[in-house]
């Protein structure tokens, strides 16, 4: 595995949890080399979610244990979870569409100082660190559009934007649901470079994606769940979309058309 540490980064051991008399995941194991690129792939309903909603602290497992850096992982909320500097990007990116750039950078973790006698917001450090994180990912949005709502950006500026906040937070890990799924071409190839510029400064990405071809362009090892459980591992090098597809979707593969 890649990394220079033999050491995982982010594991999970035998995880499983039921949701009533649903088991939603079974005895899923998966590790994270640092600067290691890991896709997770599977259909709807496979499990994905499920297991990176344990991973960044959202879902408590019934049994199996997480290791952070080779010792025992207990996350108790998100907050745990990114103490740890465990970052998770959702496909709704979690940015408040009324703010500025520097502002969703800090969003629930605001700098203040004293002003007159009182505590105010930072907002020129916070735009100077806007400018910073944005510059160290290779993003050019213009000054304008720095200081006026994100609403106002494009998907991929924004995907940047979630991207700088939690590289500014020190994450070790960051776990990026379908960070392509609602961009256009330049913009996913734009986020793709970001993963790679991610890997290069040692972070290990966890990438859920339904696109093989975003998987094969930067990924290492794909983990494939089925119906919550592991169906197979493979080194990208030596798989093809095919054998992924198959196994994601088992017997109904072989049994149709193909």
């Amino acid at each position: 595995m890649s990394g220079a540490s033999a050491t995982p980064i982010l594991e999970a051991r035998d995880v499983s949890i039921r949701f009533g008399g649903v088991e939603a995941l079974k005895r899923v194991s998966l590790q994270v080399m640092p600067g290691e690129v890991l896709a997770l792939a599977g259909d709807n309903g496979a499990g994905k979610s499920t297991l990176i909603k344990i991973l960044s602290g959202v879902y408590r497992a019934d049994a199996g244990d997480l290791h952070f850096d080779g010792r025992p992982l207990q996350l108790r909320d998100p907050q745990d979870a990114r103490s740890q500097g465990i970052e998770t990007i959702y496909q709704d990116l979690a940015l408040a569409d009324n703010l500025d750039v520097g502002s969703n950078i800090f969003l629930g973790r605001e700098p203040v100082r004293r002003r007159l006698g009182f505590q105010v917001i930072d907002r020129p450090h916070m735009a100077r660190v806007a400018r910073e994180v944005l510059e160290r990912l290779d993003i050019v949005i213009p000054l304008r559009k720095l200081t006026g709502p994100v609403k106002m950006l494009s998907g991929g500026q924004r995907q940047a934007i979630a991207i700088g906040r939690a590289i500014y937070w020190n994450a070790r890990v960051l776990i990026m649901d379908e960070p392509t799924a609602a961009l256009g071409v330049p913009e996913q190839r734009k986020v793709m470079e970001l993963i790679r510029g991610l890997k290069a400064q040692g972070v290990a990405v966890i990438l859920i994606s339904h696109n093989l071809h975003d998987i094969f362009a930067v990924a290492e090892r794909i983990v494939v769940l089925r119906r919550g459980e592991v169906a197979g591992e493979r080194r990208v090098a030596e798989t093809d979309g095919d054998e992924i597809v198959r196994l994601m979707v088992g017997d109904t593969y072989s049994n149709g058309a193909h």
